[in-house]
């Protein structure tokens, strides 16, 4: 965010070349009503599903909507690919220009080698089956490769999607990719998270017994499902914990101990939208504030939320958290997520050098009337 009575020099690239007071910019000044922003940095988000917006019902509860997803995401090639690029350009006229981006297939390749955003592509694997661990891991390693070899210099991860779908197999498969990479995981999006690792309990149950998963040979570690799976992720650069909407205290305190040796980064993924389209909560995220965590904001995917738009996200959080300050929002939406998804060398920022792109948020971000503009 720029501050008052500063004057932003940007070169012909879109490259910041120095901020300076309005005194010393000398004469053809650009002025705009409200405030000028760098570009918006969308932690997650699901783009491959873009073809199911409206689709599922909103309020179903975390394993209705997983059925939904798994059942009803197989549309034609030609039409998920026109819902890929339309969703995408919403982004770009949205003000977003990086994404961290779930890839469960290839379907979003064609789109992401033409540049319009920054990604940073996380190759999703789950496999709650032991015996089908390898046959798993091996197909995801399939597409990170096809990723690589068509991208690369764009930045690219393979991650688990969530602790209760993937196997204590394929964690140890996974484990060697994690190395000095941002790390996205679904992270205690419903109440029977926790529930399902200290004693077995709880919906998960009824979604295996849904999809003919054989759970016989799990055995709760009696552990919260953090302390159970962060220490699996001990060799990222960077942790992106997705939705939290059930994070306890004694789950910040745990990754906070986890980070004391300063060698790895958490950031919580808020996605305010989503949580309550899904689940029809919001994340504790005072209780992030009073423990100094770094936030992010994503928008996840439009099976789950009805745009993508990381202004919406805020809005959301303005309306039910109005006493948080909106240059501390911005920071989570901009200069954070850069961070997360290791961007920040040249977004996120308004810093010689960069080229975080420009926006001007319009209309006050407690209205519904708040819109943005981009500018480069």
């Amino acid at each position: 965010m720029l501050g008052p009575e500063q004057v932003l020099i940007v070169g012909e690239d879109g490259s910041v070349t120095d901020i300076v007071s309005e005194n010393e910019a000398g004469d053809n000044i650009q002025s705009f009503p409200g405030i000028l922003s760098p570009g918006f940095v969308n932690s997650h988000c699901h783009l491959e599903l873009s073809h199911m917006r409206g689709l599922i019902p909103e309020k179903t509860g975390l394993v209705d909507f997983i059925l939904k997803i798994l059942t009803e995401r197989h549309f034609p090639d030609d039409a998920i690919e026109k819902a890929i690029e339309k969703a995408e350009a919403e982004m770009v006229a949205n003000g977003i220009v990086a994404v961290g981006d779930i890839s469960n297939n290839l379907s979003t390749l064609p789109q992401k080698l033409k540049k319009n955003i920054a990604y940073y592509t996380f190759v999703e694997v789950s496999g709650w089956n032991p015996g089908l661990a390898q046959s798993r891991f091996e197909k995801s390693k399939i597409d990170y490769e096809a990723f690589r070899l068509a991208a690369p210099k764009a930045k690219i991860s393979m991650v688990p999607h969530a602790p209760y779908s993937v196997s204590p197999d394929l964690w140890q498969l996974m484990q060697p990719y994690f190395h000095q990479h941002t790390i996205s995981i679904h992270n205690q999006e419903t109440v029977f998270e926790n529930d399902f690792f200290i004693n077995g309990t709880g919906d998960f149950n009824r979604l295996y017994q849904l999809l003919n998963i054989d759970t016989s040979f799990y055995q709760p570690p009696g552990l919260g499902s953090i302390p159970y799976y962060l220490p699996k992720m001990k060799d990222a650069k960077n942790v992106l914990l997705v939705h939290d909407t059930f994070t306890s205290e004694a789950d910040v305190q745990f990754v906070q101990r986890q980070s004391s040796s300063g060698l790895q980064q958490f950031f919580y993924c808020l996605c305010v939208n989503a949580n309550q389209y899904i689940e029809n909560a919001l994340p504790p995220i005072e209780l992030f504030r009073k423990n100094n965590t770094t936030l992010v904001i994503g928008t996840d995917s439009l099976a789950s939320n009805h745009s993508l738009s990381i202004l919406d996200e805020i809005k959301t959080i303005a309306k039910n958290f109005p006493q948080i300050p909106l240059e501390e929002i911005l920071q989570w939406a901009t200069f954070n997520g850069a961070r997360a998804l290791q961007m920040d060398d040249l977004l996120g920022s308004f810093e010689k050098g960069k080229k975080p792109g420009v926006l001007v948020i319009e209309g006050g971000i407690h209205t519904e009337n708040a819109k943005v503009k981009r500018l480069l």
